[in-house]
């Protein structure tokens, strides 16, 4: 996040069988939907056990004709067919879990009897990047995605994850922004999966869980001294860095997504897709992220930080085109913003963008004749402490969903445009 105001790869593909979504209320439409570009298509399934599968085969008799599977293309995700699905997309969280949990509540997602249940059916929820960095629970809101994803799929639906410039400047080394508690919580997670050897998944699906006892026996046993204590500094550092560099255990984490994401005939990144972007090729740049983050940077023939994604202001990750407010642009800057526009979603065969990265003093809101949407109101404590906002998008019309004064059950919920 920026605090100035501010050759395809075959992939895995699963399927998920859900319950119709409710049917969208009526409004403005952009287009019809465009079909996904050839990539090997193959079904998406989850692994499961007897149980499950029989759960699932309940669901298909029932519902198959009434709703289509969700297919994924690219690996990292890249392109998704959802058909049918009402789609969320959430801005920068920046670490703050309690925010985390209040937008996806707000998005009826999320339940709010603290058992951090799905209740979305088949809705499929974007997070659009910048969970790390400025906040002090950044893992366990990693945990929490993985989790709800996980729960998602078993009811047809999905959550899914961008990375922003926070994620690629951690897995980089660069700590400048990760806020005391943060690298606190690295120490605690590194001692915590001690406990269950090489069980990863279930390790990483539980911290969720776990977390909140850890930070409380933390602050149980500290002292006015500790935040003078060099060598506690020094260890939550190399916590950090064992878990996030290259190769890294969260760093593999993150490379199970992208950096772009389309979804039906949306497109989700962090900053903002330029023309030059897509030109190189979306689902390599996915994949080359994907590759620098998964592989130990102790090997002599290890790849490079993707510069095109992750490097320079107009890469992926660091774009801010279409954060200024056209208030502050003249008329040629405004026309030749609105062609890059254009150019970029015609090219990847999009109808209308959707980005975080730059904190959003007048909440959600889109700008181009609504071509490009910016969900990032700044929410984390750790930055403007805003109420959360969500995106809700149905087919081509999309609306936003805010708490009311802070007021988790008082919902405003605009028109769909």
């Amino acid at each position: 996040m920026h605090l100035n105001p501010k050759s395809h790869a075959s992939s895995n593909l699963r399927r998920i069988i859900a319950p119709p979504p409710p049917q969208p209320m009526t409004s403005f439409y952009l287009n019809s939907l465009l079909p996904l570009p050839p990539s090997h298509p193959q079904k998406l399934v989850e692994p499961s056990s007897s149980s499950s599968s029989s759960s699932l085969l309940s669901i298909s008799n029932s519902n198959e004709a009434a709703l289509k599977p969700i297919v994924i293309n690219g690996d990292p995700p890249t392109f998704v067919s959802a058909p049918s699905r009402r789609i969320i997309a959430v801005g920068d969280l920046h670490g703050d879990l309690r925010k985390a949990r209040d937008a996806l509540q707000i998005a009826g997602v999320l339940s709010s009897d603290g058992k951090d249940h799905w209740i979305g059916e088949d809705t499929v929820v974007v997070q659009v990047g910048d969970i790390l960095d400025r906040g002090e629970d950044e893992i366990a809101i990693l945990s929490l995605l993985r989790l709800l994803d996980e729960q998602a799929k078993a009811n047809g639906g999905a959550v899914f994850q961008v990375n922003g410039n926070h994620e690629t400047m951690n897995v980089e080394g660069d700590f400048r922004y990760v806020d005391t508690r943060a690298f606190d919580e690295c120490i605690d997670f590194l001692d915590y999966l001690e406990d269950y050897a090489q069980d990863w998944d279930k390790a990483f699906k539980n911290w969720i869980f776990e977390s909140r006892q850890w930070k409380q026996d933390r602050r149980s046993s500290q002292t006015y001294w500790d935040q003078w204590n060099i060598v506690k500094r020094q260890k939550g550092v190399i916590a950090r860095s064992v878990l996030f560099r290259p190769g890294g255990r969260l760093a593999c984490e993150l490379s199970r997504h992208g950096v772009v994401l389309r979804v039906n005939n949306w497109v989700f990144c962090h900053g903002g897709l330029l023309p030059h972007h897509v030109a190189y090729g979306v689902e390599r740049i996915n994949r080359e992220v994907s590759t620098w983050m998964k592989s130990s940077s102790d090997e002599e023939d290890s790849p490079e930080m993707p510069f095109i994604a992750t490097r320079g202001y107009d890469s992926v990750v660091w774009s801010r085109l279409y954060s200024r407010e056209t208030s502050d642009l003249n008329e040629y800057q405004i026309e030749q913003v609105s062609k890059i526009l254009r150019d970029s979603l015609e090219a990847v065969g999009a109808k209308a963008m959707v980005v975080g990265h730059t904190p959003q003093l007048s909440g959600v809101n889109c700008e181009y004749g609504c071509g490009i949407w910016r969900v990032d109101v700044g929410m984390s404590s750790g930055v403007l402490d805003s109420r959360p906002e969500v995106l809700e998008i149905r087919g081509d019309k999309a609306r936003v969903i805010r708490s009311n004064r802070d007021r988790l059950h008082e919902l405003q919920v605009a028109d769909y445009i």
